[in-house]
């Protein structure tokens, strides 16, 4: 039960990250043309504010 769960979050997480480049590829590389301008702080600072919301909805919902 447990992997069945891991492994649609996973293919849910993949469908979801897919949708953007799929819908607006032009859009999409220009945000990572932005993105490698940042600083390594700016990125980490996105990444753990990304983690912590992702996990008050987890809380939220469990």
């Amino acid at each position: 039960m447990l992997w069945e769960v891991f492994f649609i979050a996973v293919g849910l997480m993949m469908i979801f990250e897919g949708l953007f480049p799929f819908s607006f590829p032009n859009a999409w590389r220009e945000a990572f043309r932005k993105l490698i301008l940042l600083e390594d702080s700016q990125i980490r600072f996105i990444g753990l504010t990304s983690m912590v919301i992702g996990l008050i909805i987890l809380l939220l919902v469990n």
